[in-house]
């Protein structure tokens, strides 16, 4: 890994140009205010990408150079050409860390990795949102209190159909009585995958100083760590074999 965490914030960005009350909240989209956040953390290295670009942005040699990808779509996801799926599945298995965010859920890049259809319940209402922290010792949730409320946000509840994940550190509570697993950690290959609940697109939650707390932090957590080189196929004995 480079000396910095290098980072590529990727958004389909499409309600920003065409629904007026996103547009007022993210006039340069949402990735613009999440890369912006990021670019002022020490030690990381930001760039972004969108769907209407070429290769959706997600060429072989950018992702080749990105340590962490975080992904927001809603819309658009069965435009999300399948070999860049395949791409960013790879490079995830070879231990690139992927943030998926909101509804990002329902993107085929994370019910790929999960192999589950990431249903679940929803209400879009502009309900609170109270985050609890149950792994306090987690580096995702470093420098968090016990919970953080987000004060208008996407109502999603369980059952959210998810492999069980491999750490959870965030559950979310809703004035409606839902529950939801709202920061889930999964390990694919070499590869470091959390998804991160709260972001609709109608609300400025992006803006809120613990939400990119906790993206930031697991932009960190996510990063690839050298670990042991991996080798499949025929193995030539270690020891000599009678």
């Amino acid at each position: 890994m480079a000396d910095k965490i290098r980072v590529t914030v990727w958004n389909e960005f499409r309600h920003e140009k065409t629904h007026p009350k996103v547009t007022a909240i993210y006039p340069e989209g949402m990735h613009a205010v999440i890369a912006r956040h990021l670019s002022a953390q020490p030690g990381l290295e930001v760039r972004t990408a969108t769907l209407d670009e070429p290769e959706h942005g997600l060429t072989e040699e950018v992702l080749a150079s990105t340590d962490v990808l975080t992904w927001w779509g809603h819309a658009a996801h069965g435009e999300v050409r399948d070999e860049i799926v395949d791409r960013v599945q790879q490079r995830v298995l070879d231990g690139m860390g992927l943030i998926v965010l909101h509804s990002g859920h329902f993107s085929k890049i994370f019910r790929r990795l999960m192999g589950t259809t990431c249903n679940l319940k929803w209400r879009e209402a502009g309900e609170k949102s109270r985050l609890w922290v149950v792994e306090p010792g987690h580096p995702i949730v470093d420098g968090l209190g016990p919970c953080f409320e987000v004060e208008h946000e996407e109502m999603y509840g369980e059952r959210f159909d998810i492999p069980q994940p491999d750490a959870l550190v965030l559950i979310s509570w809703f004035p409606g009585g839902e529950v939801f697993r709202s920061g889930c950690c999964f390990v694919r290959g070499k590869g470091k995958i959390f998804y991160f609940q709260p972001g609709h697109e109608t609300y400025p939650t992006y803006y809120q100083p613990d939400v990119l707390k906790v993206i930031a932090n697991a932009v960190r957590w996510a990063a690839p760590s050298p670990g042991a080189p991996v080798t499949f196929g025929n193995f030539k004995p270690l020891e000599k074999l009678d």
